[in-house]
């Protein structure tokens, strides 16, 4: 099997980031032979970090908040400047996002603080901003 079958195989699962495609490419080619595919899927459109920024961002989107989102792009490899505009996306959802994971997972305010307090641990572990968190579980949001 070529790279560059290997290369679309991959892709034809879902969307890759550059540097996570280069890393699962690795084992089977040279870097630069790697890295010369790598543009040329880019050229062809058939590789591209908007898209799999995107695509990350719709799939943790309502789940998960735009903190872990970047958290995520940063770890796969993505750009600082594609990974602005995403997040920037991601950013204007928390509030409703957080909102609704809370009233599935919880339901009702927090009756003490030590309920609060691990009420707010869960959707900060979601990625949520901390000051969506304290409106949530506030209740300052409605």
């Amino acid at each position: 099997m070529t790279l560059r079958e290997r290369a679309m195989n991959f892709l034809a699962r879902r969307e890759h980031s550059r540097a996570e495609l280069a890393r699962k490419l690795a084992p089977h080619g040279e870097a630069e032979e790697i890295a010369a595919l790598l543009d040329h899927l880019e050229q062809e459109n058939l590789l591209s970090n908007a898209r799999y920024a995107e695509s990350l961002a719709h799939s943790r989107g309502g789940r998960h908040g735009s903190v872990r989102l970047k958290s995520e792009l940063r770890e796969k490899g993505v750009p600082e400047a594609v990974a602005v505009d995403v997040v920037a996306q991601a950013r204007t959802a928390d509030l409703a996002a957080a909102r609704a994971v809370w009233l599935k997972k919880f339901g009702q305010p927090a009756a003490d603080a030590k309920e609060r307090a691990r009420q707010q641990r869960f959707l900060l572990g979601r990625g949520f901003p901390a000051e969506v968190v304290r409106r949530v579980v506030g209740g300052e949001d409605e």
